[in-house]
């Protein structure tokens, strides 16, 4: 961090994911004096950081350059941050859809570039970011983003850079499908006679510690699958339902997966 402290990270945009790269990188020991934030409606959390320089005037050649806003305003944004490119500031991207070659006709080629799709569990501490880089960017480059990344859970590198919306639709959307589990889940519950609040708590805490347990190390989803899962017991009968095709859990999953990517994928053509 001793670079970015000296010379200062600049984020356009600072919505949820933004509050959440900026709590972990933080922590990780990035001084909330070398952070400049650009953004026209912020939220009171933005707004009461000390240290922040929260809509003051750019510095000349800041170390990072983090662009965080929606994908449908990069249009309107990018324009007025083509004096950083050159080579002097790496830029990270955070949105979805837009390529790294979107930015490289902004900023020039010879700028280092990093593509990134990190995921709401950045929040706690448990993202997971894909990483893909212009030939601009140094192992250097990349090892910096990897730290700041990795202050916020692990990250991957992509070589290549069509695999990111497919990406997306994995990691990126993943956890909406998680939590639209977690919920239907609990209605079942309730539908099916308990309590709301008891049936919410216990899909809950089931969701979160199956995550836990599939998150230590050398974890198989399929092997912890065939483990809870005796023959003729419930949960044989329960997954029987889950796994009916054509309208099975996999089924389903690769239709969310490939509907997200697609959607990636038409946001990077318009």
């Amino acid at each position: 961090m001793d670079d970015i402290n000296a010379r200062g990270l600049v984020m356009i945009g600072c919505g949820f994911m933004g509050k959440a790269l900026l709590e972990g990188w933080i922590a990780a020991g990035l001084s909330p004096e070398a952070v400049t934030v650009q953004d026209p409606t912020p939220s009171e959390w933005l707004a009461a950081q000390p240290g922040f320089r929260l809509n003051a005037p750019l510095p000349e050649a800041p170390a990072v350059l983090v662009i965080a806003v929606k994908p449908q305003v990069l249009d309107e944004v990018i324009p007025d941050l083509a004096g950083f490119g050159g080579g002097r500031t790496i830029v990270v991207t955070i949105a979805t859809g837009a390529p790294v070659s979107y930015y490289e006709r902004h900023f020039g080629p010879e700028t280092p570039i990093i593509r990134t799709m990190p995921n709401l569990p950045a929040s706690v501490g448990c993202g997971v970011t894909a990483l893909c880089a212009n030939a601009a960017a140094s192992g250097e480059a990349m090892a910096l983003v990897g730290t700041l990344f990795g202050a916020v859970g692990t990250s991957v590198t992509l070589e290549d850079e069509g695999m990111m919306h497919l990406v997306t639709g994995v990691s990126g959307s993943g956890p909406a499908y998680v939590f639209a589990l977690a919920e239907a889940m609990a209605q079942a519950g309730t539908e099916l006679g308990l309590p709301e609040e008891l049936a919410r708590a216990l899909a809950i805490q089931t969701v979160a510690g199956a995550g836990h347990m599939l998150a230590t190390p050398g974890a198989d989803p399929t092997a912890l699958r065939q483990a809870v899962t005796s023959k003729g017991g419930t949960t044989a009968k329960a997954l029987e339902q889950l796994m009916r095709t054509p309208d099975g859990i996999a089924d389903l999953a690769r239709a969310a997966v490939d509907a997200s990517r697609n959607r990636s994928a038409e946001l990077s053509r318009s």
